[in-house]
């Protein structure tokens, strides 16, 4: 127990009182903040990642468009031409079968005099 002293014991307990609640506000005051900041860096952490993904799907979009323009501007004749072109001389294809006739094979006929 305390000590008497001049001071009213009133003024002393209530003194000791605030003391004791500001003592056991602390954890309670300490946690809430603690959640107020982990609240705060979780929204930005979504808000980024929200930011990063349109970013994303608008430079998706800016190349599928340049793609498709790329593709419309070639002329599709020309290109098909020149790729068949240089399919023949990859893999020409094969000579045809000489003919075979039902009577036998057919000589070519003797030079003219």
């Amino acid at each position: 127990m305390m000590e008497t002293t001049p001071v009213n014991d009133q003024i002393t307990d209530s003194i000791t009182q605030a003391n004791t609640e500001v003592l056991g506000v602390g954890p309670a005051t300490a946690m809430g903040n603690t959640y107020q900041a982990f609240a705060q860096a979780l929204g930005l952490a979504a808000l980024n990642s929200t930011n990063a993904q349109q970013q994303s799907n608008m430079s998706a979009q800016a190349t599928t468009t340049m793609g498709v323009t790329t593709l419309y501007s070639i002329d599709t004749a020309t290109d098909a031409v020149g790729v068949s072109d240089i399919f023949d001389t990859l893999n020409p294809p094969p000579p045809p079968p000489p003919p075979v006739y039902p009577s036998g094979p057919v000589y070519p006929a003797p030079p003219a005099k």
